[in-house]
């Protein structure tokens, strides 16, 4: 499986890599790859994302392995940061518990690894009564209200909202839902930050610390007034972020750590 990818920056430069969340595509990172255009930053756009990009079914597993290839033909030798958000989040996970020696940092923002079986069973059925809302722009523009979606990236979130099919959508979910720390991901090496939003919900606070606790060069922190997508609703905070941490280890100070 060959990702599909958009390449920016200074190609002889550490490699930054995004993963974007589902039901969004490499757009979402578009004010971090201006900000680090000092950077080799690579964008991928998973499986079934975006526009176009049905040719492969998404699963997780199968998106680390393409990210591993993809990552191992670009960084050559050097210095690779890994930021993925959600679902681009459970990917990296992936990608970490399969090839632990691969990254020197890696970001992880709101991902779920505590598995929901019972909501997995009504997946089907739900979304097949609610699919058609896809398509509604006022349930549309709820949805992106959100994830932080503004104006700016309201018509392409649309346009690729209206052209999922259920299939597609309902195998995202599975996976998303399904998905739970490998137990080799205790092996993972690199400096690991975990992040979550402070007004996310339970599941997904109770999910970072755990992935805190599964690995030793974990940090983990709670990022303050924000919930799910704080690259795009906080991109300057988050540019910064991630610029303090890589080069300095340093961390906001109005973060709280998680124990």
């Amino acid at each position: 499986m060959t990702l599909r990818y958009k390449e920016y920056g200074d190609k002889s430069a550490s490699l930054m890599v995004f993963l974007h969340g589902g039901g969004v595509s490499d757009w979402m990172w578009d004010q971090q790859v201006q900000y680090f255009k000092h950077y080799h930053c690579i964008v991928p756009i998973l499986p079934e994302h975006g526009l176009n990009n049905v040719d492969i079914p998404f699963s997780i597993k199968g998106s680390a392995e393409a990210l591993i290839q993809l990552i191992e033909e670009k960084a050559r030798g050097k210095k690779v940061i890994l930021i993925g958000f959600s679902l681009g989040s459970q990917v990296i996970i992936q990608l970490l518990s399969m090839k632990p020696d691969l990254i020197d940092f890696a970001m992880i923002n709101s991902a779920s690894v505590r598995p929901m079986p019972y909501m997995k069973k009504i997946i089907k059925p739900a979304i097949k009564l609610s699919f058609p809302l896809i398509k509604n722009r006022y349930f549309s523009k709820l949805q992106a209200k959100q994830l932080y979606i503004g104006e700016v990236y309201f018509e392409r979130y649309y346009e690729e909202s209206c052209q999922l099919k259920p299939d597609t959508l309902i195998r995202v979910l599975e996976e998303n839902m399904s998905f739970e720390i490998p137990i080799d991901f205790r092996k993972a090496k690199g400096k690991i930050l975990v992040t979550v939003g402070e007004k996310e919900k339970g599941v997904m606070k109770k999910s970072a610390k755990d992935i805190v606790n599964a690995n030793p060069n974990c940090t983990g922190i709670i990022l303050p007034k924000v919930g799910h997508g704080v690259s795009l609703a906080m991109p300057d905070f988050f540019n910064h972020l991630v610029e303090g941490w890589i080069q300095e280890g340093r961390l906001p100070k109005e973060c709280s750590m998680i124990g």
